[in-house]
C-alpha cells in the first residue's frame, strides 16, 4: 500500500512539474513589439537642383537610405528651399534642418579658419591628400575644435575631393596679373582676400546666383568649380572665355553635415553606416566627376564655342605670394588658424615629398598616346 501511494504521488509530482515547466516557457516567451517607422531627416544642399553638386548630395542620401535598408531616410532639398545657401550652418546647428551638403568655405564669415579646408593652394597637396590630412593627420580633431569654438552644434564629414578649379570666366583672356585689377569678380573663402590683394573687387555669391549677376553686369568675371557645373548653370551663355588652372581653390572638398544632437541620438550601428557611406560616396563622387567633367569640357568647346586658356604662370606665382601674406596675417590674429596651418604644413611637407619622388609624371604618357605625334591621337 505504501509503495502504491508513493508511486502515485511520484506520478502526480512529475505531471505537476511538467505543467509548471510549460507554464514557465509560456511566460518567458518574447513579447512581439510593433515595428517602428523609419527615421527621417530633412536636409538641404547649398546647390541649385540642376547642378551636379546637388546630384552628389542626392547620391549620398541614396547610399545611406539603401545601406540602412530604409531605416534611415534622408530627404535632400535644393538651395533656398528652407534657407539661403550661406545660412546652412546656422540652420543645421539650430535644428531647423537635420543636415546638409555644401562646402566649408561657405562658412568663412563664421570663422575664417574653416576655409583652410579647400580655399587655397593646399601647400602643394591635391584635394585627396588634404582629405588624407583630415582623416589621419589631425584635421578631424581640429575641425571639431573649430566648430566648438563658435558654438556650432554639428557633426561634419569632409568628403569628395574636387579637381583643381579654373581661374574663371572672363570677357577676354587674362594675360597678366594686372589684367585682373579693377574687375568685379566672384569668389569665396580665403580667395576673397587673395583676389582683393591682386586688386580685384570681390563679391561673394552662392553658385546659383553667379550667372544672373554676370548677365546683369554686376560681375565682370567669376569662378565656380568645374565644366559640368559651369555648363549646367549657364556660364557659357554669359561668357565664352574660361581660364583654366589656379591656386585659389586647388584642394577643395565637400562637406556632409548633421545636427549633432540628431546625429548622436541615432543608434550606434546607424552612425557607423553613415561614416562608411561618407567614404563610399567620396570615392563615387571623384569617379563620377572624371567622367562627367571630361564630357562637358568637350561639349563646352564643341557646342557652346567656349575658348579655354591656361592661366599664365606669373599669375599663379602671384597667387601663392599673396596667399602667404594673407595666411601670415590671419595666423597672427587667430590662434586656431595658426594651429591648423602648422598641422597642414607638417603633413604636406612629407606627403608631397613622397608624391613628387614616387608618382611618375603623366604628361609624357599623354603625349606618347594623344599628343601631336601620338600613337593613338585619332
Amino acid at each position: 500500500m505504501t509503495k502504491e501511494i508513493t508511486a502515485t504521488s511520484r506520478r502526480r509530482f512529475l505531471r505537476g512539474s511538467a505543467m509548471a515547466a510549460a507554464a514557465t516557457v509560456t511566460v518567458a516567451a518574447p513579447t512581439v513589439v510593433k515595428a517602428q517607422g523609419p527615421i527621417t531627416m530633412r536636409w538641404q544642399s547649398t546647390w541649385p537642383a540642376k547642378d551636379i553638386f546637388h546630384e552628389y548630395a542626392l547620391d549620398f542620401a541614396k547610399k545611406v537610405n539603401d545601406m540602412t535598408g530604409g531605416d534611415l531616410k534622408i530627404d535632400v532639398l535644393p538651395a533656398g528651399a528652407v534657407v539661403p545657401a550661406f545660412q546652412l550652418l546656422d540652420a543645421v546647428s539650430k535644428g531647423t534642418l537635420d543636415g546638409g551638403h555644401g562646402v566649408l568655405v561657405y562658412h568663412y564669415g563664421k570663422q575664417t579658419a574653416l576655409a583652410l579646408w579647400g580655399s587655397g593652394p593646399g601647400y602643394a597637396m591635391d584635394a585627396n591628400m588634404l582629405l588624407a590630412w583630415h582623416k589621419y593627420g589631425g584635421g578631424k580633431e581640429l575641425l571639431a575644435k573649430l566648430y566648438a569654438s563658435i558654438g556650432a552644434n554639428v557633426v561634419s564629414f569632409p568628403y569628395g575631393p574636387m579637381p583643381t578649379q579654373p581661374l574663371g570666366w572672363f570677357k577676354k583672356p587674362i594675360a597678366k596679373a594686372e589684367d585682373l585689377a579693377g574687375l568685379k569678380y566672384r569668389t569665396v573663402g580665403i580667395s576673397i582676400d587673395v583676389f582683393t590683394g591682386m586688386g580685384v573687387a570681390v563679391n561673394a555669391l552662392p553658385g546659383g546666383e553667379i550667372v544672373s549677376a554676370m548677365d546683369r553686369g554686376l560681375l565682370d568675371a567669376a569662378e565656380f568649380n568645374n565644366a559640368t557645373s559651369d555648363r549646367l548653370l549657364g556660364f557659357a551663355d554669359v561668357s565664352k572665355v574660361c581660364m583654366l588652372q589656379s591656386y585659389h581653390q586647388n584642394a577643395e572638398q565637400f562637406e556632409i553635415m548633421f545636427n549633432k544632437a540628431r546625429f548622436d541620438a541615432l543608434p550606434e550601428k546607424m552612425r557607423a553606416i553613415i561614416s562608411n557611406a561618407v567614404e563610399a560616396a567620396s570615392s563615387d563622387m571623384s569617379w563620377k566627376a572624371i567622367d562627367r567633367y571630361s564630357k562637358d569640357y568637350i561639349e563646352l568647346q564643341q557646342k557652346d564655342k567656349v575658348r579655354f586658356f591656361k592661366t599664365p604662370d606669373a599669375i599663379l606665382k602671384k597667387q601663392l605670394e599673396i596667399y602667404d601674406q594673407v595666411v601670415d596675417k590671419k595666423s597672427a590674429e587667430n590662434p586656431l588658424f595658426k594651429e591648423i596651418v602648422e598641422s597642414q604644413l607638417a603633413f604636406a611637407r612629407r606627403a608631397t615629398q613622397w608624391e613628387q619622388d614616387t608618382v611618375v609624371g603623366r604628361k609624357m604618357a599623354y603625349d606618347h598616346y594623344f599628343g601631336p605625334t601620338g600613337v593613338k591621337k585619332g
